[in-house]
């Protein structure tokens, strides 16, 4: 190890023991040199003086040498008490109790009563002790009674200074390591404040740019209206969107306080007060907007068709999305109305609508020739056919007759959406209904190996109703129900009376539907993923066609299903009593040529 390694190793910071030593070296140096000197007394003892100066040269060696932070600091007391031993000797070779250099007692004294622990105080004046009562013990005159109070009496005083001194270098050492705590916390604060500083610097260039983003999104939608309003319903936002859409821009709006209902047709609102069996007597903007947003504060997002009045009177057919507005705590503040303009969107459904009819009125004509042709052909006498002929006969009227089907529901479902839809209403008994959609399916159930089961009450349950039509609808579903069911398999259709409600379910043990795609299962020409996954025939007018009769009747379909297990549709009539809804208008349009009872046609 060379000399500069053993330099670095000094500690100044933290004083080391070859540090707290180096005093005591140039005090012994200083001594050696007054010894020295031709106009001071020489040693009296060269023995004592060697062996003082020995000890002291050791322990400076053992303070410099010894590797003091891995033996423990504690231990390093050796040094000090070594060194206090040295000067004992010191006095000794340089005319003992009358040596001049008695104040080396001091350096090592200082040392040891400064260092941590109450013992340090008692080793200190033993030390001392020790070294004042050395010349008496040594010396071969007898000790005068000076000498031995002096012996005996200093020590004392020097038991108080040391007290005093490891108090005072205790306490600097408390108020050094909570300077030292208080400066690393500090250090650790201004490293903590720094990094936030940074973070905070970051997350604002974030916010801006996440702003900046989010404000050209806002400017982008102006296809859509977004209305923003508080809990009462007086508006606060206000996109480009709705600028576009009612012709006023934002601070026309907030300035004036608009409420978001003024913008509604009012007989909307009164009509869903109304379904919401709300009193009509006195309606207020409060009740008003309670139609908006009543299914909202129920904990549902709200999707409907309404009806925005412009401020010149213009009428807007719309579809609004409403949500609530949460709070960075998840409490609601507000609602968020979405529009979107469906003008265009009706006028082509309507133009569909036209073509659809339009067409499947065109063909009826000539299928019913056709058809006529073919029973024609069939029942002619004098020209009889073939088994063969009568074969080929036959496939060309199954599909004839599936062809007229599927035209007259076209054709039905066109007067549906065209507000053209009969009904012909009587007392119904629903069980003799059921039961004949059940023996009319029975054949087609055997052909595919499926258990068709019934169960229908003793009681007869009688509603107010269309015969064809529900049989129509009954018919509609156990199809499906049949065409979804593979081999092995059970439909169980049955109905019961339940409180003012006639419930009829059919309920199938097939391939299901996707939980995703029930919603969609009663727009027209749907077809639920599995049904096309399974090749299962249909064009998706069945469910169509069942919803809009249930509805007619006043009452509503529930789908349930799980892939892979089955499915359950439940219609719920009211019952004798009830008024049916017939909300498709004209009841003396004509009926759909083609469309029998029993017409079915897949999801």
């Amino acid at each position: 190890m060379t000399i500069d390694r053993w330099i670095r190793r000094i500690s100044l910071e933290s004083p080391s023991p070859f540090v707290k030593q180096i005093p005591t070296i140039a005090g012994f140096a200083l001594a050696i040199i007054i010894t020295v000197l031709p106009f001071q007394p020489r040693m009296s003892d060269s023995v004592y003086f060697g062996i003082a100066l020995g000890i002291v040269l050791l322990a400076s060696i053992l303070a410099f040498a010894l590797p003091w932070n891995r033996l423990g600091m504690e231990w390093s007391i050796i040094v000090p008490v070594l060194s206090l031993i040295a000067v004992g000797f010191f006095r000794l070779g340089t005319g003992g109790a009358a040596s001049p250099f008695g104040a080396l007692l001091l350096l090592p004294f200082v040392w040891i009563a400064s260092e941590e622990g109450r013992i340090n105080v008692l080793i200190a004046g033993l030390g001392i002790f020790l070294v004042l009562l050395a010349p008496s013990l040594f010396s071969e005159d007898p000790a005068t009674v000076g000498e031995l109070v002096r012996a005996f009496f200093s020590p004392l005083i020097y038991v108080i200074v040391a007290a005093v001194i490891n108090e005072i270098a205790h306490r600097v050492r408390q108020q050094l390591a909570a300077a030292q705590a208080a400066a690393a916390q500090r250090k650790s604060l201004l490293e903590e404040a720094m990094r936030v500083s940074d973070e905070l610097t970051l997350n604002e260039a974030r916010l801006k740019t996440a702003n900046r983003l989010i404000q050209s999104i806002w400017n982008a939608v102006t296809e859509q209206s977004v209305i923003g309003t508080d809990l009462d319903g007086l508006i606060d936002v206000w996109n480009p969107g709705a600028e576009k859409m009612f012709g006023l821009t934002e601070r026309q709006v907030l300035d004036a306080g608009r409420h978001v209902v003024d913008f509604h047709l009012a007989s909307e609102l009164e009509d869903r007060l109304r379904d919401m069996d709300a009193r009509l007597s006195t309606v207020s903007s409060a009740e008003d907007f309670s139609a908006l947003v009543d299914a909202v504060r129920s904990g549902y997002a709200d999707v409907r068709d309404w009806t925005y009045v412009r401020p010149d009177g213009k009428h807007v057919p719309v579809q609004v999305a409403a949500t609530p507005r949460l709070d960075e705590n998840g409490h609601r503040v507000g609602f968020i109305f979405v529009a979107t303009d469906m003008t265009k969107a009706r006028e082509f459904a309507r133009l569909k609508d036209e073509f659809v009819g339009l067409i499947s009125h065109e063909l009826r004509t000539p299928l019913s020739s056709i058809l006529g042709y073919l029973e024609l052909l069939r029942d002619d006498e004098e020209a009889p056919l073939s088994s063969e002929q009568m074969q080929y006969l036959g496939v060309a009227e199954r599909n004839a007759h599936r062809l007229l089907r599927l035209v007259g529901d076209l054709l039905f479902t066109a007067q549906v959406e065209s507000g053209r839809f009969p009904l012909d209403l009587r007392p119904v008994d629903l069980g003799p209904v059921i039961a004949a959609s059940v023996e009319s399916a029975r054949p087609v159930a055997d052909a595919a190996a499926v258990t068709l089961v019934t169960g229908l009450p003793e009681e007869s349950i009688v509603l107010t109703g269309d015969p064809v039509r529900l049989g129509q609808a009954v018919d509609n579903l156990i199809s499906n129900a049949i065409k979804f069911t593979p081999a092995g398999g059970h439909v169980t259709v049955a109905v019961r009376s339940e409180g003012a409600d006639a419930v009829i379910t059919v309920t199938d043990t097939g391939i299901g539907i996707p939980a995703v795609e029930l919603g969609q299962l009663s727009t027209r020409f749907f077809r639920a993923s599995t049904a096309t996954r399974n090749a299962v025939p249909g064009v998706g007018l069945g469910l169509t066609i069942t919803k809009a009769i249930v509805s007619a009747h006043g009452g509503s379909l529930d789908i349930a299903s799980e892939e892979g297990v089955g499915t359950t549709i439940s219609v719920r009539l009211p019952l004798t009593g009830a008024t049916p809804r017939d909300d498709r208008g004209d009841a003396e349009a004509d009926p759909p040529s083609g469309v029998a009872a029993g017409s079915t046609t897949g999801v």
